[in-house]
């Protein structure tokens, strides 16, 4: 691996020739921007432009016979689209479906796999969770008559930045009803080890769940052969669906007996659907987790952007996605950043099992230098109360991009340009 002595010659010769530089053309990369923040937007994709007008396109040429006639046909596309989803999060054809937003279907799947009775109420969680899937666990708990402050346990963190596992373990107690935790944590990068808490909360009668936002899309996953009882996760991120994009979730087959607890007219059998009846017979298979009719246009996007991973491969991605983020890392220790004057720190994990898509830059004016960076072309984002998330996306993050970020990181501070920006957050970070 190239490293900060073999210069910025070297990053530009490992980027020539890369496989992923035709990739990166295909993205709309402005000139003179280094946009480090795809774990919270990608970016847009001239295949995911392409599906956009060909939908467009197809609504102006068939109107409502597009639900039949259209490639693919709208009625089934989030089957279409769970389908291609499925390899790469490890499930079957039929255990991902497209469908809603992250908190929704964060609802539509507590709201059926958290069952409290007698003693067994809580449901586990930890302190630095992402604050809608607290949100929405506390109103949860609240409609089956329980007490927030007193059945949502949060696992504590280690400083700040990391989970522990062997503290999530610990709290997997007679009481629990569930768990339901995050793939990444957002702020630190952290991967958890969902094989292993999904086995141990499976071993004390607990079913598990999981938030993929910050690793669909980034992360090979396992989820059948992991046993995972079910995971959502949103498309906007590494998956370049565009802004509040539809999203996505997975229920292992063996819940497809199971009643969805907010059944809705897009859940039913595809084959009955339009018989009209009051009597509701879900679909058998994720899909009977739907709740209203597909977006169509915004699930337009991820029509185009599945055929970049289809080409490249998940597991190629987080290849290249831990060679970028291995670089960042040491980029920014051997120039010395992590020492005085600089005072920057990494907050996530070195070990490759634990490490997610972004790496945690940490400051003690985190908030002023996450502005100054944006002055500079670089497109971070900050998360309070001291970490700039910067975040290499393999797709279209080039090598000579990190060289160039980790050295305008460096002369903000030799400038002192950092200290002339406002402490104070914009409205959105």
């Amino acid at each position: 691996m190239i490293g900060y002595g073999d210069g910025r010659a070297a990053a530009i010769e490992r980027d020539t020739g890369d496989d992923f530089a035709a990739i990166r053309e295909r993205f709309y990369v402005q000139d003179g921007v280094y946009y480090m923040d795809g774990n919270s937007l990608g970016l847009l994709s001239r295949d995911a432009e392409a599906a956009v007008h060909k939908t467009l396109h197809d609504w102006k040429t068939l109107g409502i016979d597009g639900w039949l006639n259209a490639d693919p046909p709208w009625f089934y596309l989030g089957e279409e689209l769970g389908n291609r989803m499925a390899n790469m999060v490890g499930a079957a054809s039929d255990e991902v479906i497209v469908t809603g937003g992250t908190t929704v279907n964060l609802h539509a799947l507590v709201a059926t796999f958290y069952e409290p009775m007698g003693t067994r109420r809580k449901i586990i969680v930890n302190e630095l969770d992402f604050p809608s899937d607290i949100y929405a666990l506390e109103a949860q708990i609240a409609a089956n008559g329980g007490e927030p402050e007193r059945d949502l346990v949060k696992v504590r963190s280690v400083g700040g930045r990391t989970i522990n596992e062997d503290d999530v373990v610990a709290a997997m107690t007679e009481d629990v009803a569930l768990v339901l935790l995050p793939s990444v944590l957002y702020r630190s990068g952290q991967l958890l080890d969902i094989e292993r808490l999904t086995r141990e909360a499976h071993a004390r009668g607990i079913l598990i769940g999981w938030d993929c936002a910050h690793s669909a899309g980034s992360i090979p996953h396992a989820f059948d052969a992991w046993d995972v009882d079910f995971a959502f996760w949103c498309n906007y991120k590494y998956l370049n669906a565009g802004p509040g994009s539809v999203g996505a979730l997975y229920v292992n087959r063996k819940h497809f007996n199971r009643q969805p607890a907010l059944p809705g007219w897009w859940g039913y059998d595809k084959a009955r659907q339009f018989d009209m009846s009051h009597e509701w017979q879900g679909a058998a298979t994720a899909g009977a987790w739907q709740i209203s009719t597909l977006s169509i246009l915004s699930a337009a996007p991820l029509i185009g952007s599945l055929r970049i991973f289809d080409e490249v491969g998940i597991d190629r991605v987080r290849e290249r996605s831990l060679e970028l983020t291995d670089y960042l890392i040491r980029l920014v220790e051997e120039r010395g950043l992590d020492q005085e004057p600089y005072g920057y720190s990494i907050g996530t994990p070195r070990e490759h099992t634990r490490r997610g898509g972004h790496v945690a830059i940490e400051h003690p004016h985190g908030a002023q230098i996450n502005a100054a960076l944006k002055e500079r072309g670089v497109i971070p984002d900050f998360r309070p109360p001291n970490v700039v998330r910067l975040a290499p996306i393999p797709l279209y993050t080039s090598f000579c991009d990190v060289w160039d970020t980790v050295a305008i990181l460096r002369d903000v501070v030799d400038s002192g340009d950092y200290v002339r920006q406002s402490d104070q957050r914009g409205v959105v970070a």
